[in-house]
């Protein structure tokens, strides 16, 4: 029996894409998802909003395929722990001859 995510993971997407990140706006945790069209070094990180590198949450070749990452909004600084400063933030999506980006807001408190 196939689920919607065994078919998906079947699936082999015919262009690059980058999905908004969910949950969005986010408190520690989100999901963002991404397809590959063709095997090619697949590069995701996320920046702040002065365009400095925050996390490079992907950096290797990958197959054609349906992936999912979780971004945690923590960040290690002197060897302690700390969650990001709540703001809008941008993820970007380089892969083959494929740019993309998305923005997301990390906030202190959900309602």
């Amino acid at each position: 029996m196939l689920t919607d995510d065994s078919l998906m993971n079947e699936v082999i997407p015919l262009a690059f894409h980058l999905s908004q990140n969910y949950p969005n706006p986010f408190k520690q945790k989100t999901s963002i998802k991404y397809c590959v069209a063709y095997k090619s070094r697949v590069q995701l990180t996320v920046l702040n909003s002065a365009g400095e590198l925050i996390a490079r949450l992907v950096d290797e070749e990958k197959n054609p395929g349906t992936y999912e990452i979780e971004f945690d909004a923590s960040v290690r600084i002197s060897g302690e722990i700390r969650e990001m400063p709540s703001g809008r933030y941008v993820y970007r999506l380089e892969a083959g001859d494929y740019s993309s980006d998305k923005e997301m807001e990390i906030v202190d408190a959900l309602p």
